[in-house]
């Protein structure tokens, strides 16, 4: 039975805020397979989730043609940024009708 929990478990697709909490570490390959998964079906379905992801990897490119080290000052702001979109889109989520 406890199997097929988390079977079940697996196979559903995450919330935007199982995303939000993980997404910049899914970007950076620093997730386990089932969470990829999870997040990469949710990326396909979820327009909001996808427009954040493709948002967060801009950023991510646009520092790695910088070629040099993100004073933590920069790296800081990046990360509030992103904490404000999660932010957002969770206030959203609850706002937009069933």
């Amino acid at each position: 039975m406890r199997n097929w929990i988390r079977r079940r478990r697996a196979e559903r697709e995450a919330t935007c805020a199982e995303v939000a909490q993980v997404l910049q570490s899914y970007l950076d390959g620093h997730v386990d397979d089932l969470t990829a998964r999870r997040v990469s079906r949710h990326l396909e379905h979820c327009r909001r989730c996808g427009l954040e992801a493709e948002t967060y990897q801009a950023i991510k490119d646009a520092l790695a043609r910088r070629g040099r080290e993100v004073d933590a000052q920069t790296l800081e702001r990046l990360r509030a940024f992103g904490t404000r979109l999660a932010e957002e889109g969770r206030a959203g989520e609850a706002d937009s009708p069933a």
